[in-house]
């Protein structure tokens, strides 16, 4: 099952977000905790749904929500019932006090840096993007692009960049998102760059940093549909191919945090080479970079020797929508080791939903309906449904999303997590 899904932006008013984690299903966490995540995901709920919900007493979800009022991190709303008159005292709700903090998410590409400023509820208030020069960036070349832009969408959206709590920030490349450091990434020159530190000391402000594909299963978990799930995968498919794997309502990165680089299974070896160094990947099948050497290749394109991937790639697709076979069976290659990519995710994983999701989605042979008809003859046949599909057009700001999602999850953990000490003492 294919669906196209074009998701709207995040943070619309006091609808919520955040997972929405079925009631007693989770009671590992914090009361505390769990009450504040309740009213964050319901957007305004009242205090004895609050306590329905989590299988509480009325008394405990007031005592904590007395506290968490208190300490500024949630308040009280009139919510008048449907129907109810306009005399007499109105229901009282509960929200996430969402002037209290600010954050912002930024996303470090291939292609441009994205960046957007959200409050403590989640909602949108600023979004800037930048271009950038292609190829590898020193660190300091890439913190000044940092901090232009965080300064650029600072001054969109009013504020001084001593008025946010926190920064999100994603890489491509393989991060360890615990210590801060990126391993390696497409973006930066060196190795093992300790990015959240340095980061944090350019901008003076506390920095989170993770895989950009993570960034998107943690937007579809924050802001998308995969709120409503437990367990779904994402794929994306840009310069590169990343996927986020998220199970429990949270998101999974392994031992080492490193984990589900779908993008460097190997799909041939000895095969094509990888800009991660080693050969047969599959992003070296079915990224923008493979495609546009294949291109090149195959359709005699030396002369066009120095046009950007993105310039190729569309005359690409131009040529294949035209007719022309050579075109279409470069797409139809990408898309059949992609089928073989996604094959062994189902049958790795058994997610309840694939996303697909970046820049590439435009380019619809990647995902043609023979495509998904060999990833159906590549998964385990159990005789039962397989997982559906869907394309979902974001556009770029959806990285940013969710490292601000990165940003608020610390920045109200760490609140909740002082609120308690306090409440101890």
């Amino acid at each position: 099952m294919l669906t196209q899904h074009i998701v709207g932006k995040a943070g619309d008013g006091r609808k919520g977000v955040g997972p929405l984690i079925p009631p007693l299903s989770d009671t590992m966490r914090p009361l505390r905790q769990q009450v504040f995540e309740r009213v964050r995901s319901a957007g305004l709920i009242p205090r004895v749904q609050v306590a329905k919900d989590l299988g509480v007493s009325p008394a405990s979800v007031t005592t904590i929500t007395s506290d968490l009022i208190e300490a500024g991190l949630i308040d009280e709303v009139a919510a008048p019932r449907d129907g109810e008159s306009v005399r007499g005292r109105p229901a009282v709700a509960l929200g996430v006090r969402a002037a209290a903090h600010r954050v912002a998410g930024m996303k470090i590409s291939d292609r441009e840096h994205t960046a957007v400023i959200v409050d403590f509820a989640g909602n949108l208030i600023a979004d800037d993007a930048i271009p950038r020069r292609p190829g590898p960036m020193t660190l300091p070349e890439l913190l000044d692009a940092v901090e232009t832009l965080l300064d650029r969408v600072c001054a969109k959206a009013g504020i001084l960049r001593a008025d946010l709590s926190a920064v999100g920030l994603g890489v491509p490349g393989f991060v360890d998102s615990l210590d801060g450091v990126v391993l390696w990434s497409s973006v930066l020159v060196d190795r093992a760059v300790p990015l959240s530190a340095r980061a944090a000391q350019r901008l003076g402000l506390p920095v989170w940093i993770d895989n950009d594909a993570n960034l998107v299963a943690l937007a579809e978990l924050w802001f998308g549909v995969g709120r409503g799930l437990s367990d779904f995968v994402v794929v994306t498919i840009e310069h590169g191919v990343g996927m986020g794997v998220v199970l429990n309502h949270r998101i999974y990165r392994g031992a080492q945090r490193l984990g589900l680089e779908l993008g460097h299974t190997k799909v041939q070896l000895d095969g094509a080479l990888c800009r991660c160094g080693q050969r047969g990947c599959l992003e070296a099948y079915v990224a923008d970079y493979a495609l546009a050497r294949e291109a090149t290749t195959a359709l005699n394109w030396g002369h066009k020797e120095g046009q950007s991937i993105g310039v190729l790639l569309e005359s690409l697709y131009d040529h294949a929508k035209a007719g022309n076979a050579t075109a279409r069976s470069i797409f139809r290659r990408a898309g059949r080791f992609l089928a073989v990519g996604l094959s062994n995710v189902v049958n790795l994983f058994d997610p309840s939903l694939i996303i697909l999701s970046g820049e590439r989605m435009r380019f619809d042979y990647l995902y043609a309906t023979e495509t998904l008809a060999e990833m159906e003859n590549l998964v385990i046949n159990t005789g039962r449904p397989r997982p559906p599909i869907e394309i979902h057009a974001w556009g770029d700001l959806l990285w940013a999303h969710g490292a601000a999602a990165l940003a608020l999850s610390a920045v109200s953990e760490g609140l909740l997590a002082a609120n308690r000490e306090i409440a101890a003492q």
